[in-house]
């Protein structure tokens, strides 16, 4: 019995360490993407106060040439701590504001510049973050604005309707591969993927997707899963009355793409316009042996075409 025992045991660890080994040895370099660097951009530094939590936020202000009047975007940061130079944001905020569009690209709160913690932040206190935003921009009186909206990418896309349900200053909503499903089924499709990726065969990366997560939300991020493992982003998107755009990659494995698209669309509201891009991931980058960007410049033609549908501007600058 005893010899059985240590045969099972050890072909158990031979199911989960040679396919590690194999897919380790077998994989191939980091495919090399383009993006747009800080030092390349041209912004104004800006503040303003979220009075709601008594925070100092502070971030960066991209405006395009010309007198105006433009269309403007806040965006809002996925998860973990926001960089200034990040390619991925950049390489957006820089086509947008090379188009006619103003960029409020902030440090979230507790990275860079700002004050607070996102850590111990729940969606709905980050909201009042974006919301902050907005109204700097709707004060501010050195550039003539016309429209306001939010860009909400990965995890701002879950907050992105919640913002737009929080103030009635904004006129569109874009969602770049932010999920509709709730944050727990987000987390153990995130992590099945983790695993399989790390070479554990499928089946077995399914079941532990399960104790991974649970170490996640329970012990390495406890504070922060109890701020927000109970979202729910549908609510917000069922309530939402502005025009929004909702963009996801085919081969995301962050985010279950088909499933969040169904959900969108199953509301079965004229508003939410749903978009997959075929041969993308997270990044929405461009597809193998189609450009090497790390924001496929279709979509960045899509958010661009979809803020000036969605404001008093007909169309951007020539």
């Amino acid at each position: 019995m005893k010899k059985l025992k240590t045969v099972l045991l050890l072909g158990l660890l031979a199911l989960l360490i040679v396919p590690v080994l194999v897919t380790q040895i077998a994989k191939p370099d980091r495919r090399s993407l383009e993006w747009v660097e800080l030092k390349d951009t041209s912004y104004q530094e800006i503040s303003f106060q979220n009075a709601a939590h008594d925070l100092e936020l502070a971030g960066m202000l991209f405006v395009p040439g010309g007198d105006g009047p433009f269309p403007a975007a806040v965006i809002i940061h996925g998860s973990g701590t926001s960089r200034r130079d990040s390619g991925w944001y950049l390489t957006l905020t820089q086509y947008l504001q090379e188009n006619g569009i103003v960029v409020l690209l902030p440090d979230k709160r507790g990275s860079e510049q700002s004050a607070g913690d996102w850590r111990t932040a729940s969606f709905e206190d980050l909201a009042t973050d974006s919301v902050a935003a907005v109204n700097f921009l709707k004060n501010q009186g050195e550039v003539t604005i016309s429209d306001i909206g939010v860009i909400g990418l990965s995890q701002g896309g879950h907050i992105a309707p919640l913002v737009a349900d929080r103030t009635r200053d904004i006129t569109f909503v874009v969602n770049v591969v932010g999920g509709a499903v709730s944050m727990h089924d987000l987390l153990i499709y995130e992590e099945t993927n983790n695993l399989r990726e790390l070479g554990i065969i499928p089946g077995l990366s399914d079941l532990l997707a399960y104790p991974a997560s649970w170490s996640i939300t329970k012990v390495r991020q406890r504070e922060f899963w109890d701020a927000i493992g109970n979202f729910d982003p549908v609510p917000y998107w069922r309530r939402l009355s502005v025009d929004s755009l909702v963009l996801y990659g085919e081969n995301d494995m962050n985010v279950p793409s088909s499933e969040s698209a169904a959900i969108l669309r199953s509301l079965g509201k004229p508003n939410i316009e749903v978009k997959i891009y075929e041969g993308s991931g997270h990044a929405l980058e461009s597809p193998e042996g189609i450009g090497r960007s790390i924001f496929r410049e279709d979509a960045l033609r899509d958010i661009r075409d979809f803020i000036y549908s969605s404001t008093m501007l007909s169309s951007p600058p020539d």
